[in-house]
């Protein structure tokens, strides 16, 4: 079942025909925040395309079948990503990682493998988050051993990894220095501390605006006080 709204329908539709005039996806995303009243700033990880492909036990196929049409059924096997070698990152968002007065780099509770992973794989961008002056944090997308939202623990499963949040802490080694657990998961903290990580826990279900508020508030009071500060005097 096709279960996107109209209102997400339109606005495919509309960054659609914007690329084909021509806009680059950055300026189509600007565009797409103004007309959608959204404030802070979002960039795009590339303007050049860069697609999903999942291997599945099915063969390979785009993503976006895989998630809508196969309603993440076939069994997965591994991921690639067509054009991330010759995709350089968008531009501000290289300068953003380099930036000296960056306080804080937050991977939010997203899938490793099909939101994060892709990210990562662009060219210069492990090694500049690696390199960058502020710490960088992940937030756990699975809470007692399930993803609140998607396939990430089956994704975990049928690479035949642990539906743990341990799991994704182990992928982020080397790249993360705080993991931000839920406190259902507390028992897994000494474990991914070994993981030379730090470790919050805090409660990480977002149900409502004002938890996902609480959460972030609570993330930056631990790891970038300054932050807090500035908001405030502004």
């Amino acid at each position: 079942m096709f279960q996107l709204g109209d209102r997400d329908l339109a606005t495919h539709l509309q960054r659609s025909q914007l690329l084909r005039e021509g806009k680059t996806l950055s300026q189509v995303t600007r565009s797409l925040c103004e007309h959608l009243g959204i404030g802070c700033e979002l960039l795009p990880m590339s303007d050049m395309p860069v697609r999903t492909e999942v291997e599945t036990e099915q063969g390979a196929m785009p993503f976006q079948t895989y998630f809508v049409r196969e309603q993440c059924g076939p069994r997965v096997r591994g991921f690639r990503f067509a054009g991330v070698d010759t995709a350089p990152p968008q531009s501000s968002f290289s300068a953003r990682l380099e930036d000296p007065e960056l306080g804080l780099v937050v991977i939010c509770p997203s899938n490793p493998f099909v939101s994060v992973d892709p990210i990562l794989a662009l060219p210069g961008v492990l090694d500049a988050l690696q390199a960058c002056p502020a710490p960088v944090v992940a937030v756990s997308p699975i809470v007692g051993g399930r993803a609140l939202k998607g396939p990430a623990a089956k994704m975990l499963a049928e690479l035949g990894l642990e539906t743990s949040a341990q799991a994704v802490a182990t992928r982020y080694q080397g790249l993360v220095d705080t993991f931000v657990l839920d406190e259902t998961d507390v028992t897994l903290a000494p474990a991914i501390r070994e993981l030379d990580m730090d470790v919050l826990c805090l409660p990480t279900v977002m149900k409502t605006a004002a938890d996902k508020r609480r959460l972030a508030h609570s993330i930056l009071q631990a790891l970038c006080p300054s932050a807090l500060a500035s908001g405030e005097r502004e």
